[in-house]
C-alpha cells in the first residue's frame, strides 16, 4: 500500500522560508511523474514543481527562482525548499506520485495515482 506523508508546513511571514518533505512508503522511485501541488481556498489545484521521466523539473512561473525541488531516491523522499515566501503562496501543499512512465508533461494533476494528505502553508504580510 502506497503512502505519501508530507511534513514541514507552517505559518511564516512574507520573505520567510519553509522546507516541505514527503516520505513515501510502499513505493519505489522510478521514472514516474512525481511532484508538489498546491490548492488555495476557492482555487483549482495547481502544479508547483514536478519531475518527469527524464529527471527534468518543471516549476510554476510564480515560484521560479524561489522554490527548489529535490528527490532522494535512497531515502524515498521528496523535498520542496521554499524561500522568499509570499502571501499568495498560502495554500495546502500536496505531494503526489504516479505509477506509470509518462512521455509528456507531468504538471497535470489528473495523471497522479497517489496523493498525500497535505500540509498547510500560511504566509502573512
Amino acid at each position: 500500500q502506497v503512502q505519501l506523508q508530507e511534513s514541514g508546513g507552517g505559518s511564516v511571514q512574507q520573505g520567510g522560508s519553509l522546507r516541505l518533505s514527503c516520505a513515501a512508503s510502499g513505493y519505489t522511485f522510478r521514472r514516474y511523474c512525481m511532484g508538489w501541488f498546491r490548492q488555495a481556498p476557492g482555487k483549482e489545484r495547481e502544479a508547483v514543481a514536478t519531475i518527469d521521466n527524464d529527471g527534468s523539473i518543471t516549476y510554476a512561473d510564480s515560484v521560479k527562482g524561489r522554490f527548489t525541488f529535490s528527490q532522494d531516491n535512497a531515502k524515498n523522499t521528496l523535498s520542496l525548499q521554499m524561500n522568499n515566501l509570499k502571501p499568495e503562496d498560502t495554500a495546502m501543499y500536496y505531494c503526489a506520485a504516479d505509477s506509470v512512465v509518462r512521455y509528456s508533461s507531468c504538471t497535470y494533476s489528473g495523471l497522479y495515482d497517489y496523493w498525500g494528505q497535505g500540509t498547510q502553508v500560511t504566509v502573512s504580510s
